[in-house]
């Protein structure tokens, strides 16, 4: 028989043990809490830094077309971007510039052979072609981040005869704040850009394109 104060010696002996095991615990977790603490602030940090920088990135990636559009929306119609860049010619040798057009009014098209949507355009874009050509204006069209064979391919598919150059690096799209596609932008006579649309275009931008190159 124990006193009313006593523990048996088994019970005494597990009690001893988890308190060591406690004892050894203890540091490590500690360690894992600081860590954690002073995890959390920097990886607020990082996360408030990548948001900031996404921004800024959001922001910068829009301005160029923003600014453009804006200014086509008030009629206050800037000059072309790059018309005097040099461009690889699609379908030949050498290079040729939009600039090399001024006193045309030019439908200026971006596209690749990867573009679903180009892919409908190409006929529309050709069955004007030789109306605009009767008022002194072409399309030019003007691959983006496209191979050249595929981009060769896609021009003899559609049987295309207006103009093409290529943008390898993309440098001169992304100067008309575009980097989806298909986008087109009218020119006039006069070298600047009279009128936008980003995306699909269809029959009455063309119109709209022609009946520019008819009044001036």
């Amino acid at each position: 028989m124990h006193g009313p104060g006593h523990r048996p010696a088994s019970q005494a002996a597990q009690t001893a043990a988890g308190t060591a095991r406690r004892a050894r615990l203890a540091p490590s977790a500690l360690l894992l809490v600081a860590v954690r603490r002073r995890a959390l602030p920097i990886l607020a940090s990082l996360a408030g830094a990548c948001l900031i920088g996404l921004l800024i990135y959001g922001v910068s990636s829009r301005s160029a077309s923003r600014t453009l559009d804006e200014l086509v929306a008030r009629h206050q119609y800037p000059l072309a971007p790059d018309a005097t860049r040099s461009l690889p010619i699609l379908a030949g040798h050498g290079e040729s510039t939009l600039a090399s057009l001024r006193g045309k009014v030019v439908v200026l098209n971006f596209w690749a052979s990867w573009c679903e949507p180009c892919q409908i355009e190409a006929p529309l874009l050709e069955r004007f072609q030789s109306r605009l050509l009767a008022h002194n204006a072409t399309v030019l069209g003007v691959t983006y981040l496209d191979a050249t064979p595929d981009s060769e391919s896609f021009a003899r598919r559609y049987h295309l005869t207006y103009p093409n150059l290529r943008d390898n690096s993309g440098s001169f799209a992304h100067s008309y704040g575009t980097d989806q596609l298909p986008e087109t932008f009218v020119i006039d006579r006069s070298g600047r850009v009279v009128a936008l649309y980003r995306g699909e275009i269809e029959e009455q931008f063309l119109q709209r394109a022609l009946a520019i190159a008819q009044s001036t």
